[in-house]
Order: structure tokens, then sequence, then C-alpha cells
């Protein structure tokens, strides 16, 4: 592949090692980063880089997210549920059904400011079957989107107008207007071409979306006009490899951390931008 990237893949370092090939990863509050492991770990990495297991949940945990209140919300397809964490490691379930519909590939979610949260259930590959569901604070949920292929990692614009949300089998990343009754608007493919299988979705504060592609061991970067560039490429899959969900952490939130399925770490580096705060960094804000 012949092209110029932002980031050379030795400019990541191995931020943790040892995980059980960790797909998902979040911030909380405290700006300690969680993950989860392909059996059902829940690992929390405190600020000495210290690795402790707080939880097993069974399973296998794809995508983390927290809620404002900092409850740690994960996608586990074999249990074809949304389960509910606490820091203290008790485990709930949040959600296995909305719309009338059982959930079939929970992947990945993302909350809003009102405490909804936006799952997409990836359902079968190349069965073109997936859905985005919007489940209320209640657990009460609906068809938000779909049917869908296979979609996947799932940001929130910061006016929550849009969600965004990677399509891992047509190499593309849909857009999706949220209308003020909180139902799908409009509908646009917002970038083609994300080579090959793209995966985790995040944004930085100029509005900047990052998608991290597990077949190609890549990360893009798309700015707001919709220019594509390769942020960062590993050609032999070792720092990058099998990048699933990222996140962006550090005192200024200005690191990027990219969970890599394909071994058993979290990569890191300093990327020079500050990443979009999720709802749970909000905290105290006032309106």
């Amino acid at each position: 592949m012949d092209f110029q990237m932002e980031i050379e893949p030795q400019k990541f370092e191995i931020y943790v090692d040892g995980l059980d090939h960790p797909e998902g990863l979040a911030f909380d509050s405290d700006g300690v980063l969680w993950a989860g492991g392909e059996a059902g770990q829940v690992y929390r990495i405190d600020d000495k880089d210290r690795v402790s297991e707080v939880t097993n949940i069974g399973g296998f945990c794809l995508g983390l997210t927290f809620s404002s209140d900092d409850e740690l919300f994960i996608c586990n397809p074999k249990l074809s549920a949304v389960v509910r964490v606490s820091k203290s490691g008790k485990a709930s379930l949040f959600v296995d059904s909305a719309g009338g519909r059982r959930l079939v590939n929970p992947n990945t979610s993302v909350f809003d400011s009102e405490g909804n949260l936006y799952v997409a259930d990836s359902g079968r590959w190349l069965q073109d079957d997936g859905y985005i569901y919007r489940i209320a604070p209640d657990g009460n949920g609906e068809v938000f989107a779909g049917p869908l292929a296979f979609p996947n990692g799932t940001a929130l614009s910061e006016d929550e107008r849009f969600l965004y949300v990677a399509l891992s089998t047509t190499d593309e990343v849909m857009r999706i207007e949220i209308t003020r009754g909180g139902k799908a608007g409009d509908m646009d493919i917002y970038v083609k071409d994300i080579d090959r299988v793209p995966d985790g979705l995040a944004l930085d504060e100029t509005g900047s979306l990052y998608v991290s592609c597990y077949a190609s061991d890549c990360i893009y970067r798309v700015d707001p006009q919709r220019t594509v560039q390769v942020l960062s490429y590993d050609r032999n899959g070792i720092i990058l490899a099998r990048p699933t969900n990222l996140a962006f952490g550090g005192i200024n939130r200005d690191e990027l951390y990219v969970a890599n399925l394909g071994r058993w770490h979290i990569a890191r580096t300093v990327i020079g931008r500050s990443g979009q705060r999720m709802v749970n960094q909000r905290r105290g804000d006032t309106t």
C-alpha cells in the first residue's frame, strides 16, 4: 500500500498487555480505562497502568460505554444482551430485547445526554439483518433504524443531531439524523471505501471521525468535509493488530487508545487533538 499516513505505527506504544483479546474499551469519569475480554472479563486499568479483573460476566465483551452516572454498559453477543456493571463489579441485565425483537448480536452502544442508549445489533454476517435500537433509561426500547449491513461501531455527534454507524460488510460509515422526537431522520452514507471491515468509531472536538478497520490493521481519520486520511497503518499487524474499538484519554484527552482483538494489548499514541467528551465526562456541566 502506497500512501502517506499521519502517524507511523511505531509511534504507538503498548499501553497494557496480557488481556484476553480485548475488543471494547472506555474511560470512566475519573479517567480510568476499562476494557473487556473474550471470555467475559471486565478489566480496570488504574493510573499506574496496573490491570485488575473486576468481574467476569461470561460470554464475550464487545463494546463498552459509560452512562452519565458512570455505570458501565457492555454489549455481549454470546449473552444476546447489554449488561450493566457497577464500579464494584456488580453485574445485572439491562436489556435483551427492544421493539418486540430479541437482540441477536449486540456489538457497540453510545449514550446521549438524556440517558438514551443507542445499541448497534450487528445481526448475522453478510445477512444485512442488523438494527440500531434506542433504549430509554428505564430499559424500554424501540427500533431506531434497520435492517442494515452489519452495523458495528457507533459515535454520537457533540450536538446529538447525528449518529454515525460503521457498516462492516460494505466498508462504509452511515450518518443518521436524530429528530427532536428521537426518531431516525435522513440517512446517508457519510464515507465509502473505508477498507476493510470498519469496526470502531470515535470523534474528536473538531468533528473529525476516526475509524478503525479490523481486516486491514488500519485507522482512518475523516474530517468534517469528509476528506479521508490514513491516520496509521501497520502492515505487519503487530502493534495495530485487528484494531476494534477506539477511545480518547489522557489529561487533555489527546491520547488515542486502540483495542486489538488480534493480540493481547491496548495500544496508545499522542494524537495532538482532543477527543470529544462522552456523557460521563460532562458530569457537572451546567446548561
